[in-house]
């Protein structure tokens, strides 16, 4: 069924570089006008960051592709900056044109004050050029408010989050890598109004050295992972939810939005931070280290499976604990009562009432993932949904070191998952019951969420370090569409 043709707005006549132009606004939000030689339009929820009356002229800010994309169709391409000054004599007309250009950008509900984290300790350091370059400038261009946060240690920005204002923002964002993300996530959800404070927009903008959000949330469209793509998909207001994961062990929590790992994933991620100075280039190389001399752990996982894969494991006999709150039991009643606490206790899933799966290792490598990208070149999990309500696994129990070695060059193009050595599916919750080291049992191993150290065994790289939790049980579930990101669609 054909489209109805759109319809002006309104229409008038312009100087467009001292040529007497008709331009029309239109209700398809496209501005149309000819130079004489091509038909061009601006389409402003795309293009258009902002405008400016500068007397008897329009500035209209816009960001196009290839330094053009003016004629509707646009390849893509290097996005850059252009103005386009439209000057009309007739004052009337002039506020006439600004007034529309104003209502229609208003109801396309992009946000209006940002509050806006900086990282300037991570990955490469660049987070503080990076906003200075090109966050800045092009949300001071869309007439964004801006208040600005340097965290200035590790969890400044959780505790900043855990008592700010929010009442003032119609967003958080984050220029640094995916660990400032975690903070800002793990800080509303401490919050007493955790339940609408969660509801808060988040913004990813890629300026560490774990993108894996970021690079997630642009790759779902296409785009590249960079700055400005990041910017953009903020300043159009396009928001998703996102699955929150809490991890839990005894009354100890963390809210995950991105990765676990246990077995080789983690020793690569945490150990090869002895080899910082190389910069990247020290996950490969440590990565070839730890598969020519491979670990392997023993352990036990138990896991909820998603629909479809329940062929996965054994039964199991496990029955899950609560995640929605600690329960404590008074002999005047039948029932428990329910301990006040504060912050967000976990997702209300009764667990011990699913149906428990079970898989015995030992294990080279347990990966929980929430989004498909664990990093700008690590397509972890293809097939994960950013609010599906599951996490995908990634699993390797056993496997020779050539083909573990051809299945881990895969990882950026996702293939890896396409091994016989590798089990990959989805759950709904998930226990894993970490062992020592099958060559060592003296030595345990490291067990790495979203980038940071949950717990350490014995013996690991650090092992004198206190951790969030210790290296035994813990149990992750998902509370599906929990948060909400900024998103390019």
């Amino acid at each position: 069924m054909d489209q109805p043709e759109s319809q002006p707005l309104i229409s008038d006549r312009f100087l467009i570089n001292g040529t007497l132009t008709s331009v029309d606004f239109r209700d398809d939000g496209k501005i149309r006008w000819s130079d004489g030689h091509t038909d061009r339009c601006l389409a402003v929820e795309k293009e258009v960051l902002g405008f400016a009356s500068e007397g008897s002229r329009i500035r209209i800010r816009a960001i196009v592709e290839n330094g053009g994309g003016l004629c509707c169709v646009g390849s893509r391409g290097k996005l850059v900056r252009k103005d386009f000054v439209f000057e009309i004599a007739s004052a009337d007309s002039h506020r006439l044109w600004c007034q529309k250009l104003r209502e229609y950008i208003d109801s396309l509900g992009r946000p209006k004050r940002l509050f806006v984290f900086v990282n300037p300790f991570g990955g490469k350091k660049s987070a503080s050029k990076i906003f200075l370059d090109v966050v800045s400038p092009l949300l001071k261009d869309a007439d964004i408010q801006l208040t600005i946060q340097e965290t200035k240690h590790q969890l400044h920005a959780k505790a900043v989050t855990q008592t700010l204002d929010l009442s003032k923002y119609d967003g958080l964002i984050c220029v640094s890598g995916d660990g400032i993300l975690v903070e800002v996530v793990n800080g509303l959800l401490e919050r007493d109004d955790w339940d609408s404070a969660i509801k808060m927009p988040i913004g990813v903008i890629p300026a560490g050295t774990g993108n894996g959000m970021a690079k997630s949330l642009l790759d779902s469209v296409g785009d590249p992972c960079s700055p400005i793509n990041a910017v953009l998909a903020i300043i159009r207001g396009h928001k998703c939810s996102l699955d929150v994961a809490t991890i839990l062990q005894g009354e100890t929590k963390f809210f995950s939005v991105l990765m676990l790992a246990w077995g080789l994933v983690a020793d690569i991620d945490i150990e090869s931070e002895k080899y910082r100075w190389m910069g990247s280039a020290r996950l490969d190389f440590y990565a070839l280290q730890r598969i020519l001399h491979l670990r392997k752990y023993n352990g036990c996982i138990s896991f909820v499976p998603a629909p479809g894969f329940e062929a996965f494991g054994e039964p199991s006999t496990y029955k899950g604990e609560s995640t929605s709150g600690l329960n404590t039991f008074n002999p005047s009643q039948e029932e428990p009562i329910k301990v006040q606490q504060h912050g967000y206790q976990g997702p209300n899933i009764e667990l011990e009432k699913l149906q428990w799966r079970t898989i015995d290792g030992p294990f080279v490598s347990i990966w929980l993932h929430n989004v498909p990208w664990g990093g700008e070149d690590t397509l972890a999990a293809p097939d994960a949904k950013f609010s599906d309500g599951y996490l995908d696994l990634i699993i390797i129990r056993d496997c020779p070191k050539l083909p573990l070695l051809a299945l881990m060059s895969e990882l950026n193009k996702g293939n890896h998952i396409k091994s016989p050595y590798v089990m990959y599916f989805k759950v709904k919750a998930f226990v894993l019951e970490p062992g020592p080291c099958t060559e060592d049992p003296t030595k345990g191993g490291i067990i790495d969420s979203d980038g940071e150290v949950l717990a350490r065994g014995n013996g690991t790289y650090k092992c004198d370090q206190k951790a969030l939790m210790a290296y035994d049980n813990l149990q992750i579930a998902v509370d599906q569409g929990l948060a909400t990101v900024f998103s390019p669609i």
